[in-house]
């Protein structure tokens, strides 16, 4: 086992994953540190990838090199695309997973990773010299050195289990915590708060009654989340939808006593939009009856995830009203749910390559910068993996932009707007959404990863291939794809229809439909694109990192207060933060352009002959 690494990633999550693999494809030497190596690529909560907005960052991922859409196409036991019925902007990719097979196929892509090594154990704290980052320390003793250090670890750090009253130390159920760098990062002075998240109770799949439940079948033609694969070919499973009755309601409301968060036991924020069932209960008082979607596990799986019931109530108090919903009289929980309790870092000292700004060589990814769900922490691991080694490597960082990316958009707001409660992607948080459609990432990022080396060969030339086959289209099939922006013509199947044998150029079902949306959104995307190249030179505008605010005449308290606490790195960025006023970023506009004129002033001066 080595002692020195270019890079250390600790946790093995999915942020930790794309961290160290990335690192690795960079030709640099990458140690993933993980609690138990047979628990990497575990999916903690519901076995699922992708949904409204994270569908897109999971295509994103793929399309910058990242391992998470070739895993989901090889373990998807059930694939749709959401939002059908409404706009190509908003239609996202989702794929119900077999666990199981999820992390052993991860775990197997870690194995056969050239340049990754993993490292068991709990990493405790960090070694550094002034504020530069040295490596880890071991629970055991062991010390590992590296240039930079990655911390990924999810809900474990400091983590705490509730399940009714009672409590219990660990990251997820049956498994240790990671208490030590909570500490360690205390001491460092980083801004550190809790948060909570929690998962529903797992059904016995033999134990329900399914008749009395709608089902939910896959898409017939399923779509690969990876664009290096053109079809899936595994089995689909059917899902099943069904409700909470009144009767339920009333056993929760009668209970809220003995829920955590409601007896003042938990500190932490949870996630708005995936509220526990106590949450819906009370917000939603007027309702009596709550959807539940009931999801198979695997393929050889009998337990069934309880979407929509997520609960922290005592195990009792579960089996209670969990048979009283339609269809589980006689469920059996083979394993509670609960909430966790872990401790994050605030995002807004963060760079946006999602280093500290003021630790060199540390950078956050994940569940510890705020965010929640699989595909915002793998989209954060690939992208500090990535800027760790450019670092490194001496070039350029990576840092994309709102205009170019879902991944833009996350890394943006966690940075700026420094979210107080579990970050979750939506559509509705990307102002540019027609151009960040989930079909045409490839187009937008594999020519990026290329640039900065992320991809591999064979992912370039697919690309490059699909690039050729749609720009020859559009040129040859003028007249035709032009009926496209008339969705009553029947859409591009009839156009293909329509199109002799001889001038389909190979398109593939996907290819026409990119070419289908770019056509409908043309006008909206020529406009869209017109604004992002307006807002450019304020995006571009850097702020100095030692810019005094209180000099600004006519500014605003709260602004001022706002931009000290947050710091953000461009005029961009500070128009975004809550506080700040349209009126303040012109002050600030007038007093950057007037400090760059007094620098190339005192430029000129000591340039002049003497």
């Amino acid at each position: 086992m080595l002692k020195n690494y270019d890079v250390l990633v600790i946790g093995g999550g999915h942020a930790g994953l794309e961290a160290a693999a990335v690192v690795a494809r960079l030709g640099l030497q990458a140690g993933l540190v993980s609690l138990e190596a047979n628990a990497i690529g575990r999916m903690s909560c519901n076995p699922a990838i992708g949904g409204i907005g994270k569908g897109q960052l999971t295509r994103e991922i793929d399309a910058l090199g990242g391992w998470m859409g070739l895993i989901t196409d090889r373990a998807g036991i059930q694939f749709r695309m959401l939002n059908t019925s409404k706009g190509r902007a908003v239609q996202s990719p989702r794929a119900q997973c077999d666990r199981d097979r999820y992390e052993r196929i991860a775990q197997e892509m870690v194995a056969q990773q050239e340049g990754l090594s993993v490292i068991e154990g709990e990493a405790v704290d960090l070694l550094w010299n002034d504020h530069q980052i040295l490596g880890v320390v071991m629970a055991d003793g062991r010390e590992y050195f590296a240039k930079a250090v990655v911390l990924t670890t999810g809900t474990f750090l400091e983590g705490l289990l509730h399940t009714g009253l009672v409590k219990t130390e660990g990251g997820r159920v049956g498994e240790a915590g990671a208490a030590g760098l909570g500490e360690a990062l205390r001491k460092m002075k980083l801004p550190t708060a809790r948060l909570k998240t929690g998962t529903p109770p797992r059904i016995a799949a033999d134990s329900v009654d399914y008749s009395v439940m709608s089902e939910q079948y896959g898409d017939e033609d399923p779509v690969p989340f990876s664009f290096m694969n053109d079809r899936l070919e595994g089995k689909q499973v059917v899902c099943w939808q069904t409700t909470t009755v009144k009767r339920t309601q009333e056993i929760v409301r009668d209970n809220l006593h003995l829920a955590p968060m409601y007896a003042g036991r938990i500190e932490g924020v949870g996630p708005r939009y995936c509220p526990s069932l106590e949450d819906k209960v009370v917000r939603f008082a007027e309702r009596d009856a709550h959807n539940i979607f009931l999801e198979p596990e695997g393929l050889n799986s009998n337990l069934l995830y309880a979407n929509g019931i997520s609960t922290s109530l005592p195990v009792e108090i579960q089996e209670q009203f969990v048979r009283t919903c339609v269809g589980m009289e006689n469920a059996v929980i083979v394993q509670p749910g609960y909430a966790v309790e872990y401790t994050h870092v605030a995002p807004r000292c963060l760079h946006r390559t999602l280093e500290l700004r003021d630790w060199s060589g540390l950078y956050l990814a994940g569940q510890i910068c705020g965010t929640s769900g699989y595909e915002e922490a793998a989209a954060q691991g690939l992208m500090a993996g990535w800027n760790a080694a450019l670092k490194i490597l001496g070039r350029d960082s990576i840092v994309l932009g709102r205009h170019e990316a879902y991944i833009g958009v996350l890394i943006d707001d966690l940075v700026v707007s420094d979210p107080t409660e579990p970050y979750r992607m939506f559509t509705s948080r990307a102002e540019h959404r027609l151009l960040l459609r989930h079909d045409n990432a490839d187009i937008r990022l594999t020519p990026i990863a290329q640039k900065f080396d992320g991809c591999s060969v064979q992912r370039f030339e697919r690309y490059q291939a699909r690039k050729a086959r749609l720009d020859l289209a559009r040129g040859e099939l003028g007249v035709h794809l032009a009926l496209l922006r008339h969705p009553k013509h029947g859409g591009w199947q009839k156009v293909l229809a329509d199109v002799p044998e001889s001038a389909r150029f190979e398109l593939t079902n996907r290819d026409w439909e990119t070419l289908e949306a770019d056509v409908q959104y043309e006008g909206y995307v020529k406009r869209q694109t017109a604004w992002v190249e307006r807002s450019a030179e304020r995006e571009a505008t850097l702020i100095p990192a030692d810019f005094i605010y209180a000099e600004i005449k006519g500014f605003r308290n709260e602004a001022r207060l706002t931009l000290e606490v947050v710091r953000p790195e461009t005029l961009g960025s500070a128009g975004r933060l809550a506080g700040v006023t349209p009126a303040d970023i012109a002050l600030l506009e007038i007093s950057l352009a007037r400090v760059a004129r007094s620098a190339k002033v005192a430029e000129h001066d000591c340039r002049a002959p003497q």
